[in-house]
């Protein structure tokens, strides 16, 4: 999805629409905040808004002409007001410039004017009449807040509760009473990590996801997996020890969990969901997997 959104971001750029990143919008935000000392840092650089110091009055004692105040009170330019619309005019107007990109809901931001739009597994920003286009994060630099994470991690919760569990491979260690479910292939290195990881982790149940998406290898050892006499067991065998599963043959959900992971909008393995709804995109080490299954007790 990043790429294709790069794709037509860069189409827009070739027909002249504006595309701004996120440290313009995060100037204009911190420039009602002169007294403090903004720092906003991103992955291999950092950026800094600095406070402006205030204009210097013209004196009757130094070299300068001073202004009378009258006269800079004409001069000065009249602030616009910031255009405003709602969703669905907003929603329209977009159509209208990318009739060819399907986009989700259209939220109002805390920025006056601007607009969060729902792109796949992305969000983009616009103005009402979609002049402008922000592709990047949103930062509160009032609270330091990073606003794009927040809503990511919102839109991507889960109800663990309409999960179809039944089509996953069961695990229970200990008494079972934590719950996660992975999406996972059976040829991810990281997914493998992660096993060995909760080889150190009581007391949880894990369903597993089979989600062939490496090569047409991992589709066949998720069937050969999934026909096994004991599924646990072979699945246990080939992410720990690399036994390789025997031929076999059956009936699988593999394309089930391949459309519920769509649906889902995982796009990696392996992608983990807690019994809180929320998720989290990767393998986790030991002391934060068993961080985040306590908060869930």
């Amino acid at each position: 999805m990043r790429l294709r959104l790069a794709g037509w971001l860069a189409t827009a750029a070739l027909v002249s629409l504006p595309v701004y990143g996120v440290h313009a919008w995060a100037q204009q935000a911190t420039a009602a905040e002169p007294t403090e000392k903004i720092t906003i840092k991103e992955a291999g650089q950092d950026t800094q808004a600095q406070p402006q110091a205030p204009a210097q009055r013209g004196s009757a004692t130094s070299g300068a002409s001073s202004v009378p105040a009258a006269a800079s009170a004409d001069a000065q330019v009249p602030a616009q007001p910031v255009a405003t619309a709602t969703p669905e005019a907003v929603q329209k107007a977009f159509k209208k410039r990318f009739p060819e990109i399907d986009i989700g809901e259209v939220t109002p931001t805390p920025f006056p004017g601007l607009y969060e739009i729902q792109v796949g597994s992305d969000l983009l920003y616009v103005n009402a009449d979609v002049d402008y286009i922000l592709q990047g994060s949103l930062i509160d630099a009032r609270r330091r807040t990073d606003l794009t994470a927040q809503r990511m991690d919102v839109l991507s919760r889960v109800d663990f509760s309409d999960l179809p569990l039944e089509i996953a491979i069961k695990q229970v260690k200990g008494d079972g009473s934590r719950v996660m479910a992975i999406f996972e292939d059976p040829n991810c290195g990281y997914c493998k990590q992660l096993h060995k990881t909760l080889k150190d982790v009581d007391n949880v149940t894990v369903y597993s996801f089979l989600f062939p998406i490496l090569s047409p290898d991992s589709t066949t050892k998720a069937r050969n997996i999934w026909c096994a006499e004991d599924k646990t067991e072979a699945w246990r065998d080939w992410m720990l020890s690399g036994k390789k599963p025997a031929e076999a043959e059956c009936d699988t959900p593999i394309e089930q969990s391949l459309a519920l992971g769509r649906k889902l909008k995982v796009q990696g393995t392996p992608a983990i969901f807690f019994a809180d709804g929320s998720r989290i995109n990767g393998a986790l080490p030991l002391d934060a997997l068993k961080q985040k299954l306590d908060t869930l007790n």
